[in-house]
């Protein structure tokens, strides 16, 4: 199982990114994905979560009406679009692949920094 992110970088406030998370060694449409992010001497929190299909998401409270998961399950890709960007959203992103049995899995995570 491999999961790799990119596209986390530094932007303005108010700026926007989206990150992407390319998955392998599994069959990546028959699972539910999320992302997480961890801030500087904060707990890893969730951001966002889509079931395998794509039909249904989920977001925290903090993020709601400004980010977007997406996937492609044709390119075995998980996607994040994040628009108006605060400062508080400066974080190490990681994409986590939601356990059907056993552990679930991480990615090594991108950072992203929103700062003028």
């Amino acid at each position: 199982v491999q999961l790799v992110e990119s596209g986390g970088g530094l932007v303005q406030p108010g700026g926007s990114l989206k990150l992407s998370c390319a998955a392998s060694g599994f069959t990546f449409s028959s699972y539910g994905m999320s992302w997480y992010r961890q801030a500087p001497g904060n707990e890893r929190e969730w951001v966002a979560r889509i079931t395998s299909g794509g039909g249904v998401t989920y977001y925290a409270a903090s993020v709601k009406g400004r980010f977007t998961i997406s996937r492609d399950n044709a390119k075995n890709t998980l996607y994040l679009q994040m628009n108006t960007l605060k400062p508080e959203d400066t974080a190490v992103y990681y994409c986590y692949r939601v356990p059907i049995t056993g552990p679930g899995a991480w990615g090594q995570g991108t950072q992203v920094t929103v700062s003028s």
